[in-house]
């Protein structure tokens, strides 16, 4: 039997979803001069990159956008599948910023676990908070975001596929169910 493809957010949600997400960022930062979105690739960069972007058109302010790769810092390499690490830039040192992590999905924790040991070779951030488009649930830490475009509950044989146009020429996030 095939599996079943569901759309939960289309292109037009997703925008609106991270015009929220960016106005949220602004009421809970404070100071956006001591803010730094680090994205964890491959997907949370160009969220990242959006959420910059939303920012700086409703405050006029340009916060400064990272990427990170978690690949040898993750615990689970031998359970996951790999890919060839993409390269880290981290704009500035951290220390005493607030770091907000962004990545795509959450489930388990472990990517936002070894973000979190990256993050700390750039300096010693006053804060890090995280940001996900989706929370599907089922963490095995205890991890949890600050700021959550969706909250997706799932069973753990599905899966949560996010699609973003600077990577997948479309822009939707899709449950599948085998």
């Amino acid at each position: 039997m095939p599996a079943k493809v569901i759309e939960i957010l289309s292109s037009e949600e997703i925008r609106r979803t991270l015009t929220r997400l960016a106005s949220e960022i602004i009421e809970k930062s404070g100071d956006l001069s001591q803010v730094v979105l680090i994205g964890i690739h491959t997907r949370g960069v160009p969220i990242a990159n959006q959420l910059a972007e939303q920012i700086k058109l409703l405050e006029n302010f340009q916060i400064p956008v990272g990427a990170i790769d978690v690949t040898f810092y993750r615990d689970d390499l031998d359970r996951v599948s790999t890919r060839t690490p993409a390269k880290t830039q981290i704009p500035l040192d951290l220390t005493g910023k607030t770091v907000i992590l962004v990545d795509d999905v959450i489930y388990k924790g472990r990517t936002i676990r070894a973000a979190l040991n990256a993050v700390l070779e750039y300096g010693r951030p006053e804060t890090i908070r995280l940001l996900v488009l989706v929370d599907r649930g089922h963490r095995e830490l205890p991890i949890h975001p600050d700021f959550t475009g969706k909250d997706l509950p799932t069973a753990k044989e599905e899966k949560v596929k996010v699609y973003l146009q600077d990577t997948d020429i479309k822009d939707s996030v899709e449950l599948i169910r085998p």
